[in-house]
């Protein structure tokens, strides 16, 4: 149970968290990006960083969302666990 109230209260809303904080991020990265392509007299070596800004960025929105993924699978799977157990319960008891 103790998993569980971990799960609701700390570790999902954590991974929601770093998804909303990744969106700003990536908001800003996108305008940098967009400024220094604009601004820079070396259009390749701006296209080539704005290449790699986009890897590590989308590396990083995949790992966030693979864990809170995974996090809610695990709830899943423990309150399924917990109603199978109260339903072998009740039909005892019944």
């Amino acid at each position: 149970m103790a998993e569980l109230q971990m799960l609701l209260e700390e570790e999902i809303p954590a991974g929601r968290g770093a998804l909303l904080d990744s969106y700003a991020n990536l908001e800003r990265v996108a305008e940098y990006c967009e400024s220094n392509y604009i601004q820079s007299p070396d259009k390749h070596r701006a296209l080539e960083e704005t290449k790699s800004y986009t890897t590590q960025s989308l590396a990083s929105v995949a790992y966030l969302i693979n864990t809170l993924a995974n996090n809610v699978l695990q709830m899943l799977d423990i309150q399924a666990s917990h109603t199978f157990i109260l339903t072998k319960i009740d039909l005892f008891i019944n």
